[in-house]
């Protein structure tokens, strides 16, 4: 199931969620909505113990309306549903397009997959959620990555002191939870990236990711 349009709340929800994987309360809106397989919150609508952040390994990104669904946001008994910016943040979180209400996007991804990996045909859903899991987190805190900055794809996000970057088109982004914002930035050889390095290869191999309009780019 994925949502329509969904009831007002007078307060934003532990709902949006960073580059970094981390859900917090904004009242920015997202362009994409998506799930950890289910349920983080209690009745009230809280997060569940912060040592809860999934509940299974198939993190997925989704449309936010689709077949005219509708949905109470955070019901009891319903999976948590998260928000995100655009693709380019759920990526970096490490969450793959849904192969329900994004199939044809889904399916460039495990096509670009298959590519990058040189696979003889392309991995399914399990089989991608098994690797991104283990490349995402550090027991149960996000996995950073170092790459050298100049092999990094558009799209593939990294840090720089408190900022979270991303390149497009020649021009360094800053991700803010309103869109991003270009930036002034002189990157070391060497940087920590947020984006597994599956997605990063994925990126490489030619897949689109969706991103926000506030990126001045011919993929936004």
């Amino acid at each position: 199931m994925h949502p329509g349009e969904t009831t007002n709340r007078p307060s934003p929800l532990h709902n949006r969620v960073r580059p970094d994987g981390e859900i917090v309360a904004v009242s920015a809106r997202g362009t994409l909505m998506g799930n950890r397989g289910g349920r983080l919150h209690d009745n009230e609508t809280k997060l569940l113990h912060p040592s809860r952040r999934w509940a299974s390994r198939q993190w997925i990104s989704c449309v936010t309306q689709f077949k005219q669904r509708q949905r109470e946001l955070m019901a009891p008994n319903r999976y948590t549903e998260l928000f995100f910016l655009d693709e380019i943040t759920a990526l970096a979180a490490g969450h793959r397009p849904c192969f329900e209400c994004r199939r044809t996007d889904a399916k460039a991804f495990a096509n670009a997959w298959r590519r990058a990996m040189a696979l003889s045909k392309p991995p399914r859903a399990g089989e991608m959620d098994a690797v991104l899991h283990g490349e995402r987190l550090s027991q149960r805190t996000k996995r950073l990555h170092g790459a050298a900055y100049s092999s990094l794809p558009d799209g593939a996000v990294f840090q720089l002191d408190d900022a979270l970057l991303t390149r497009c088109e020649g021009a360094v982004y800053e991700w803010h939870f309103t869109g991003w914002e270009m930036a002034e930035c002189t990157a070391p050889s060497q940087v920590k990236v947020l984006t597994p390095p599956t997605i990063c290869k994925i990126l490489d191999a030619g897949y689109q990711p969706l991103w926000h309009h506030s990126a001045e780019t011919d993929a936004a």
